[in-house]
């Protein structure tokens, strides 16, 4: 794969004193992103969710290894037993035991049945930050709230009813609970909560799966949406915590664990306290990165396009965002890509 054309759109304020994720290696995780978005949307419409999610763990997996770090996943496929690759523990990069110890939270292609049936908003994601600033998430639910950069710290309170946290985000905004807008994943453990919203007078935006560009989309005042709230996946949890450290926000997510066996999976990693609402910088702490490609049309980033050249050949154009939380610092990147 051919090394992108980047653009800047957006690239305010110095990236200051280096560390472990210096200023190359940010620019680097768009690659592994491009790769993964770039294989899965070979086979977008194809209907087969494991074949596109196996094409993007794959190239993901090795443009990671092209990388100057020592690389370690801690939310990733799964458990060893469970994935062939880039599951939970497993060693990435290309300079194992000299580079820079790195801890990746990643999701190679997040919308893999968007991806089966051509829907929109399905990414391929990655988060990178310092050893031991992510939340080593095991792979089950989690109950999440979140709402954009600008207001008060601890206008959201996960402990607090869906109606309590609407009034307090509205009184924050100077507008009526009606005004506010909440983005809901479209399940029926949500038919509760989404009627309790509609009876304020709330909009609800429904999607069908991709609750990293669900909660993502709290930032974007384009979108009009206000909240994220509802239970979707733990690792995707902490994927869009490290997107909201990088540009504001205020995110709570509380684990949850439906048998004896998720809780026994949760104790391995070193979470005990299985009640814990945890907030944005318990997830994601630090300095870190977050990384996105889009796979199928969004509202965040563009899909991956095909197109052939006067000359012959063939090149994959590909929309990306990278963000770090140190500098604040959010580029678009575009790039085109022989096949």
């Amino acid at each position: 794969m051919n090394t992108p054309a980047e653009t800047d759109m957006l690239a305010s304020k110095d990236e200051g004193q280096e560390n472990a994720l210096d200023r190359v290696l940010v620019l680097e995780m768009v690659r592994v992103t491009e790769a993964a978005a770039v294989a899965a949307a070979q086979l977008v419409g194809r209907g087969d969710e494991k074949a596109a999610d196996a094409a993007a763990v794959e190239a993901m997996r090795r443009a990671f290894d092209t990388l100057y770090m020592d690389g370690t996943v801690v939310i990733g496929e799964g458990e060893r037993d469970e994935a062939p690759m880039l599951y939970i523990g497993e060693k990435v990069g290309g300079a194992p035991g000299k580079g820079p110890k790195i801890d990746i939270a990643l999701d190679p292609l997040e919308g893999t049945t968007i991806t089966a049936k051509a829907g929109p908003n399905a990414l391929a994601v990655l988060a990178a930050a310092e050893e031991g600033c992510l939340l080593n998430a095991p792979d089950t639910y989690m109950d999440k709230i979140a709402v954009g950069p600008g207001y008060p710290e601890g206008v959201i309170d996960l402990a607090k009813s869906p109606t309590n946290n609407v009034k307090a985000v509205a009184a924050a905004k100077g507008v009526e609970p009606g005004d506010i807008i909440i983005c809901v994943l479209d399940r029926p453990r949500h038919a509760d909560m989404i009627a309790e919203l509609r009876a304020l007078g709330c909009g609800v935006v429904l999607i069908g799966d991709g609750d990293v560009a669900g909660v993502i989309a709290v930032t974007d005042e384009e979108t009009n949406i206000d909240m994220y709230m509802g239970q979707g996946g733990a690792p995707e949890g902490v994927l869009a915590a490290a997107a909201l450290r990088c540009v504001g926000g205020q995110f709570n997510g509380r684990l949850v664990f439906r048998n004896e066996d998720e809780k026994a999976r949760a104790r391995k990693w070193g979470i005990t306290e299985f009640d814990r609402i945890y907030k944005l910088e318990e997830l994601a702490s630090g300095d870190c990165i977050f990384a996105a490609t889009g796979v199928t049309q969004g509202s965040l980033l563009d899909g991956v396009k095909r197109r052939r050249k006067p000359t012959g050949e063939t090149i994959m154009t590909t929309d990306s965002v990278v963000m770090r939380a140190s500098s604040g610092t959010v580029r678009w990147i575009r790039g085109e890509h022989k096949v």
